[in-house]
């Protein structure tokens, strides 16, 4: 979850290899209301924009340069009181389809995210060591399903960063 660029906020995104495959960073200040994430040639491939007057965090995400937004993500109104911390993600304008949920891990920094028949499309989860070190809590592990867009999963998993004040 650190920037690559000197007096930047954002994070970085590596592979099995330890090869740079994402990066995102707003340039500005820590939880922008909005962000880029880019590959890692520096194309914008999701700006992804906090909706204004928006306090329970709902982002909207654009793909590349379109002007209407791709999916939105905003808290499940069925938890709006119990502080649950479980995102429903919704595509296009359509918003009775719930394709997919960001889903807290009770107890845990990480989440995963599950399609509408709560198959496991991917999860985060503290990156574990295969020997005693220890790391941060900002440094993760992603493990994405191999037929879903791994782009399209990090623009979530960024959202969710942001909505958690980890970006």
């Amino acid at each position: 979850m650190k920037s690559l660029v000197f007096h930047g906020n954002g994070c970085a995104v590596f592979d099995s290899k330890g090869r740079l495959v994402y990066r995102i960073d707003n340039y500005s200040k820590k939880c922008s209301k909005q962000v880029h994430l880019m590959d890692l040639h520096g194309t914008v491939l999701f700006s992804l924009r906090k909706k204004k007057f928006s306090v329970l965090g709902h982002w909207n995400g654009y793909k590349m340069e379109e002007e209407i937004p791709c999916f939105q993500v905003r808290k499940n109104g069925n938890n709006l009181l119990t502080g649950d911390l479980n995102y429903d993600v919704i595509f296009g304008s359509c918003d009775d389809t719930n394709s997919y949920r960001i889903v807290a891990l009770t107890g845990k920094l990480g989440f995963k995210i599950v399609n509408k028949e709560n198959l496991l499309i991917a999860e985060v989860k503290q990156k574990q060591s295969s020997s005693e070190v220890q790391f941060g809590d900002d440094v993760l592990s992603l493990v994405v399903e191999a037929h879903v867009d791994h782009s399209f999963v990090m623009a979530l998993v960024t959202v969710y960063g942001l909505i958690r004040h980890m970006l």
